[in-house]
């Protein structure tokens, strides 16, 4: 018998194979170059397909589960919780410097009122005048009745401080919806540790509402949780709280915010020139209505606002639940007229800058400019995000020198300036690749040990000094850091936070 059919049908075999694997390759393209093109991450396709399939046949409906839970999966990896090594940023285990050089040391130990008790606390920022240090003595302090109001002025020499002579020695528990209310100027809150005890979540609002004529706020060194939004800054009777610091605080929840009200640890709607550096800020899932939070925004019409080397963990001991998480943002969500600053927010935001910072862990983009113009977004680190997002044709960018886990992309027509960033590719992260973890040695878990020699810059504008801290060389490393190294510490190893000028914007 002839061998001929045999070596034809063997043949056509390969060649059918052949062309098979052809057509499966410029599929694979094809769906690598839409991916690009629609730029949209699996962490937010997974969820969309999953919310799209529900209410279908039980096959449509288990097909979309499966895809949401893959696409996250490949995109995201196990979302374990883990612990954080001590750092440097945040809440510090030594005490702020309140001393003002100024002012004679015989004056300020007459400036210093003890207060033992929760209405001897009352009464003390009731009766407040410039220059006075209040100082809680050791011990846990329950408010639940009624907000605490300062409304007393400070100057700039003489400030009013709240303080805890060391930080972890003075506990606060605040029943209540608004812990410390502050409509005066120059108060400082520094060293304490501030926790919310309500019941119900919806209850326990904030920590600190700064309003009105609060200018010259200032926190720093504060260890705060258990709030939807740990500081509120907003505007009252058409008077904004300007020229704001929040420095040095860790701020977290330890669950999931059982409300429907905004979940946002650092709120801040209308003020203008604020400056918020060197906080470690965590854990703030909302767990009903629309479940969308922030790590912090300015928003409302404000301007100048500065977020600067901050870590922001979306999800660190609160992993895998629904919903979106934002690191941070000019615009946030978008503000009703009667709230912002104009009465008209043309613009959320104008002139911000986003520099220096740490954002990992967040189901959403890491950084969001809405309707923000004239923005700067520079040498930050974006770990397991979706990456930047510039949304609509008011708003403008900068976007220099960032190392971005994820995407830069424009909505809705917003201006994207981009220059020498480095980026991972969308399509890779679709099949679990994502080349910019893989620069270090264990990120999920914040191990940010470079796995080789960093990436650096030929050159770039940086700030002085990067977010641990060292000054930055002529040749800098993309993102925010040279070494994390520089960012930990060891107990009783922790930085001294240094007094800010009362007047610094």
């Amino acid at each position: 018998m002839s061998a001929a059919p045999f070596i034809t049908r063997k043949s056509f075999l390969w060649s059918a194979a052949a062309t098979l694997a052809l057509l499966a390759l410029a599929l694979a393209l094809a769906l690598a170059l839409l991916v690009e093109r629609l730029e949209i991450a699996p962490r937010s396709l997974g969820p969309y397909l999953e919310r799209r399939a529900e209410g279908h046949n039980p096959l449509i409906a288990g097909f979309g589960s499966w895809a949401g839970r893959t696409l996250v999966a490949l995109d995201r990896g196990d979302q374990l919780p883990f612990a954080l090594p001590a750092l440097t940023l945040g809440a510090q285990p030594v005490p702020a410097a309140t001393v003002n050089a100024a002012i004679p040391q015989a004056v300020q130990a007459r400036q210093v009122v003890f207060v033992d008790s929760a209405a001897a606390a009352r009464t003390a920022i009731q009766a407040a005048r410039p220059g006075n240090v209040i100082t809680f003595l050791p011990g846990s302090y329950h408010f639940s009745d009624r907000t605490i109001v300062a409304s007393q002025p400070g100057s700039s020499a003489m400030p009013i401080t709240v303080r805890a002579q060391q930080p972890g020695t003075v506990t606060l528990l605040f029943g209540l919806s608004e812990g410390f209310k502050v409509s005066a100027p120059y108060w400082v809150f520094e060293n304490l540790t501030i926790q919310g005890v309500c019941r119900q979540h919806g209850d326990c609002e904030h920590a600190f509402h700064v309003v009105s004529q609060a200018s010259h706020f200032i926190a720093r060194n504060n260890v705060i949780t258990d709030f939807n939004a740990h500081f509120k800054i907003n505007g009252e009777g058409n008077i904004y709280p300007d020229h704001g610091v929040i420095e040095a605080n860790t701020l977290s929840n330890a669950s999931v915010r059982q409300t429907a009200n905004p979940v946002t640890p650092i709120d801040l709607v209308g003020a203008s020139d604020w400056r918020i550096r060197g906080n470690l800020i965590s854990d703030f899932i909302k767990g009903e209505g629309n479940r969308v939070s922030y790590g912090a925004f300015a928003k409302g019409a404000g301007s100048g606002n500065r977020f600067e080397r901050n870590i922001i963990l979306c999800e660190r001991a609160l992993r895998g639940a629904p919903g979106q998480r934002v690191g941070l943002s000019l615009g946030g969500g978008g503000t009703g007229s009667d709230y912002c600053r104009d009465r008209r927010c043309l613009t959320e935001h104008d002139g911000g800058s986003i520099d220096g910072n740490l954002i990992a862990s967040c189901s959403d983009d890491g950084i969001y400019l809405n309707r923000a113009s004239a923005s700067k977004v520079a040498h930050n680190t974006l770990l397991d995000t979706a990456g930047i997002t510039v949304r609509f044709a008011v708003s403008s960018a900068d976007i220099e020198g960032n190392l971005v886990d994820g995407l830069i992309r424009s909505r809705d027509d917003g201006v994207v300036r981009a220059v020498d960033n480095l980026t991972g590719a969308m399509a890779a992260s679709y099949l679990g690749w994502h080349t910019a973890r893989a620069l270090y040695r264990q990120p999920a878990t914040l191990d940010l040990a470079w796995r080789t020699a960093p990436p650096r810059r030929d050159a770039g504008k940086t700030q002085a000094s990067d977010l641990c801290g060292r000054n930055r060389p002529a040749q800098p490393v993309y993102g925010a850091f040279e070494d994390f190294a520089d960012c930990l510490g060891f107990p009783g190893a922790a930085r001294t936070i240094a007094p800010l000028a009362v007047g610094m914007r």
